[in-house]
């Protein structure tokens, strides 16, 4: 079983990743994400368009099950965090976590 919160971690750490919806919903546009990361309580508008952009550019997507400040928790930062995009995950395992997910469905 992996770890959600420390995977995520590992990757704002050691991986690229951007913050914000704005720059989700542009990575989802352009395909430059290999996973978007949404918060519970992103709002819905935005929920369902990074959505979209997501499976018309083939990016994975995973709703976090925690609230924006839960995230942002994991992630080090002091401000909250409804979306964030990965880039590269670096030394973390979170692109099998969406693997996993995606085998239960």
């Amino acid at each position: 079983m992996i770890d959600v919160d420390k995977e995520i971690a590992k990757a704002v750490k050691t991986g690229k990743v951007s913050f914000g919806a704005n720059t989700a919903t542009q990575h989802a546009k352009t395909g430059k994400a290999t996973l978007i990361i949404l918060a519970a309580n992103c709002p819905t508008t935005v929920f369902n368009l990074i959505k979209y952009y997501c499976e018309l550019s083939n990016v994975s997507l995973f709703t976090y099950k925690g609230s924006s400040m839960n995230l942002a928790a994991i992630c080090g930062k002091s401000f909250s965090i409804s979306a964030l995009s990965i880039r590269e995950p670096g030394d973390s395992n979170i692109l099998k976590l969406v693997e996993a997910e995606s085998a239960e469905a």
